[in-house]
C-alpha cells in the first residue's frame, strides 16, 4: 500500500498483481515471450521487458522501484543463481523485496512450452531467514498439494476448503505450509 512502483521479476503470464487494485506503476520482466504477450493482453503491468531475469542488475538502476517481487520464481534457478538474483533485487528495491516459493522441493517439468518452468532448487524457512527475510506461510498445509500447487485429494472442493482454513493457522507458523512468503524491509538491506 505504501509503494508507488513495483518491479515484477519473472512476471509470467498471470502475475498475482493482476488481482490487486492498481494504485501503482508496475513493470514486468520475463524471458519467455509468450508469457509477456499473455500478460500484456490482460493489462497486468504498465511496461514490460523481455530479458533474462539474472541480468536485472544491468537493466535497472539501484533504488529504482519501491518494491521488487519474485513470485514463484527463485525455485526455477539453481540455489546460487537465486541468491545472486535476490541480491540484485535488493539493490533495485527502495522499500522492500517480496519472494514467494514452495516450501521444500516440488518436482515440476516444463509446461505451456516454457522450459523455464522447471524447478531446480528447494527453499526452506531457514534459507530465507539467513538472507534476512521474515517468512510467512501461504496456501495451507503442504501435504494437501502436489505439483503445480494442485490439491492432491478428492473431493477437491472439500480439501481445498481444508487447505484454505489451514492457511490461517500456518501464516505465522509456516513450517508446514505449501508456500513460503518472504519479505525483507529496507534499512537499505
Amino acid at each position: 500500500s505504501d509503494c508507488d512502483s513495483v518491479l515484477d521479476v519473472g512476471c509470467g503470464a498471470d502475475s498475482p498483481l493482476g488481482r490487486v487494485k492498481k494504485t501503482f506503476y508496475s513493470e514486468g520482466v520475463d524471458l519467455f515471450l509468450q508469457s509477456i504477450k499473455k500478460s500484456k493482453k490482460k493489462g497486468i503491468h504498465d511496461k514490460y521487458k523481455l530479458s533474462d531475469i539474472r541480468k536485472i542488475g544491468k537493466i535497472y538502476k539501484n533504488n529504482s522501484f519501491d518494491a521488487v517481487i519474485a513470485l514463484d520464481v527463485i525455485e526455477h534457478l539453481e540455489k546460487k543463481g537465486s541468491i545472486e538474483l535476490i541480491k540484485k533485487m535488493e539493490n533495485i528495491a527502495k522499500k522492500r523485496v517480496i519472494l514467494l516459493t514452495p516450501n521444500g522441493f516440488y518436482h515440476q517439468d516444463a509446461y505451456d512450452s516454457n522450459h523455464y518452468q522447471i524447478h531446480k532448487s528447494a527453499w526452506e524457512i531457514n534459507d530465507l531467514e539467513k538472507l534476512g527475510y521474515k517468512v510467512y506461510g501461504l496456501r495451507g498445509l503442504k501435504y494437501l498439494r502436489r505439483e503445480y500447487a494442485t490439491i492432491k485429494y478428492k473431493p477437491w472442493f472439500f480439501w481445498g476448503v481444508i487447505a484454505f482454513l489451514s492457511e490461517i493457522l500456518l501464516y505465522f507458523s509456516p513450517s508446514l505450509s505449501y508456500h513460503l512468503f518472504a519479505v525483507k524491509e529496507s534499512k537499505k538491506f
